[in-house]
């Protein structure tokens, strides 16, 4: 939730036409006016006038200048969305506007490196930054160097409502995800932002088919996932799957586990329910596939995701909540593998389709 304070109602769709018709007048202090009046009316708005006024925010977006409260009016939008308007209508202005500031981010710490002393390290995403030094210190002119400065402390603002269109649209995460996916890990990679729940986000895997080796039974079969946030999520699909389809042996799933994982109406709050593993996830070299990451870190071979499931070396189990509560997970056996195909894909790895005792 953007927001949770809740006001005395007011008519929010004029206030949305006031916003649109000052920023097509170009009138700063008529915008910003309007501007203050939308952030306040949109927590005290109905549902059916944020469903109208998400869109309409939305595209107000690039008339925004980027040096101005861009994330604040995408974070309106965004709460709109939460509240029923459409995804897809919001998400490209909205990721648009993520993929700029993830690229302005980059661009200033490749020159707040470039230009500094080798001992100096990165700053802290911290407006203190912006000061008369900035331009020397980034080249260019002052509103440049005062531009890549605020995408770098403002970068993570821009989660909400990107998770807002993101998790409630296949559509919107097939035409926007791979291409904002390699500079939010790039920028997450200097360990400055927290971007996990962005990049988790961008990386969801829909409608993907996955090639799964159980090691013990030597066995394969063909799932098809979608919508799973990570491998907690993935591990709990998987067993209920092949553990509760009686296709392999193993502890099953709770039914409350599956519930959460795969429910279209989300938990309400943080739930008690736990979650017990099944199996151990290996890549198919071997290395284990943590249930910290997500699908997308399973390795491609000879064009399908190929995972191969072991017996658990120890007992495991985590909080059953799913990471993303708006986005229900899928995972259904496409089909069981013939023995030519399972031994065909083994050969595929290096851990072979012997037994291995945990030790």
């Amino acid at each position: 939730m953007i927001f949770k304070r809740k006001r005395k109602a007011s008519s929010f769709t004029a206030t949305v036409s006031e916003l649109e018709e000052a920023v097509a007048a170009r009138d700063g202090d008529r915008t910003g006016r309007a501007f203050t009046a939308m952030m306040d009316g949109v927590q005290s708005a109905s549902d059916p006038e944020r469903v109208l006024a998400g869109p309409r925010l939305a595209a107000l977006l690039p008339a925004f200048p980027p040096t101005g409260p861009r994330p604040m009016l995408a974070m309106a939008a965004g709460f709109c969305v939460e509240r029923g308007a459409d995804p897809v209508a919001c998400a490209e202005p909205i990721l648009d506007g993520v993929h700029r500031d993830l690229l302005d981010a980059l661009e200033f710490a490749r020159r707040w490196i470039a230009t500094g002393a080798a001992e100096d390290e990165l700053p802290e995403p911290d407006e203190k930054i912006i000061d008369d030094a900035l331009p020397a210190r980034l080249g260019g002119d002052a509103h440049e160097a005062t531009r890549l400065a605020l995408a770098w402390c403002s970068v993570e603002e821009w989660q909400a409502p990107a998770l807002a269109v993101l998790c409630r649209s296949a559509e919107v995460r097939r035409r926007h995800a791979s291409a904002i996916l390699p500079t939010c890990r790039d920028l997450a990679a200097l360990e400055r932002h927290d971007l996990k729940c962005l990049a988790h986000a961008l990386a969801v895997l829909d409608d993907e088919p996955l090639v799964v080796l159980h090691r013990p039974t030597g066995t394969g079969f063909e799932v098809r996932i979608g919508g799973i946030g990570d491998n907690f999520q993935l591990h709990t699909l998987l067993a209920h799957v092949l553990v509760d389809g009686g296709h392999v042996p193993g502890p099953r799933p709770s039914e409350e586990s599956v519930r959460l994982a795969t429910d279209p109406d989300p938990a309400q709050g943080r739930t008690q329910a736990i979650a017990t593993g099944a199996f151990e996830l290996l890549a198919p070299d071997g290395e284990r596939i943590w249930n910290e990451g997500l699908p997308d870190d399973i390795p491609v071979v000879e064009g399908r995701r190929l995972l191969v499931l072991d017996e658990p070396t120890y007992r495991r189990s985590w909080n059953a909540d799913r990471l993303f509560p708006h986005l229900p997970g899928t995972a259904e056996l496409a089909r069981v593998l013939t023995a030519d195909e399972t031994r065909t894909w083994f050969a595929r790895t290096s851990v072979g389709s012997v037994v291995r005792r945990p030790s």
